[in-house]
């Protein structure tokens, strides 16, 4: 799978719905081939105080082609006025998986669904 590049997206919410809402937006326009949520607390610099949240942690696979209008899509739907949106590369894996991903990912809306 050299000819393509792969990532993990994180954002985090502190609302089901919220993540509820991200998560189906971008596995319809397949900007995500599959997103993993786990609880998670968040110890973070808010306004001057030192915070603490239960949050919910996002972990978006995807391509690297995808990311643009994926961080768009999470910014139009997140609740936050300044979202967690990091990209992390992956530099190897599986090649069935990341051939999985690649079949259930599309960039700019295009997408023809392939076997599987």
């Amino acid at each position: 799978m050299s000819d393509q590049s792969f990532c993990m997206v994180l954002t985090t919410t502190n609302r089901v719905e919220n993540a509820q809402l991200m998560i189906q937006a971008l596995l319809s326009k397949y900007l995500a081939a599959c997103i993993q949520t786990l609880p998670i607390q968040s110890h973070y610099r808010w306004n001057g105080e030192v915070c603490c949240d239960d949050e919910i942690l996002l972990i978006i696979k995807t391509r690297e082609a995808c990311y643009v209008e994926l961080e768009q899509e999470i910014v139009r739907l997140h609740s936050y006025q300044v979202p967690q949106i990091v990209q992390v590369p992956i530099t190897e894996g599986f090649d069935p998986y990341l051939a999985w991903i690649s079949q259930h990912t599309q960039a700019n809306g295009l997408h023809t669904l392939p076997n599987g």
